[in-house]
């Protein structure tokens, strides 16, 4: 059974760091892509960065929002996907979940059907 735990979310001020963490079983990143996505009150869930194992090698994406600022990596000998964020802003307080979709060998994409969801930790910038 395919299951995803997020952890490492908490309160930090504007500028900022926080790593999160999302320990993943049941699959590999061979057949799975993993995201990164995120939800603050009264808006719509936004997708934040993915990471695959593409025929070309390791694949990842973000979200315009966060490029330069957040890192996306993984750890296969832990199963587990990384998402380093840095330099954060009080607009990226949210509920953050990682999701599996199936991709087997190809290029990660933040709009591929992500079936499989962790539970979500929040994360908060504030001073």
């Amino acid at each position: 059974q395919l299951q995803l735990v997020e952890s490492g979310g908490g309160l930090v001020q504007p500028g900022g760091s926080l790593r999160l963490s999302c320990a993943y079983s049941g699959f590999t990143l061979n057949n799975y892509a993993i995201g990164w996505f995120r939800q603050a009150p009264g808006k719509e869930r936004e997708g934040v960065s993915c990471i695959s194992s593409s025929s070309s090698g390791t694949s990842t994406s973000y979200a315009d929002s966060v490029k330069g600022r957040f890192t996306i990596s993984r750890d296969n000998a832990k199963n587990t996907v990384y998402l380093q964020m840095n330099s954060l802003k009080p607009e990226d307080t949210a509920v953050y979940y990682c999701a599996g979709a199936w991709r087997p060998f190809g290029r990660c994409d933040l709009n591929l059907n992500y079936a499989y969801w962790g539970q979500g930790t929040q994360v908060t910038v504030s001073s």
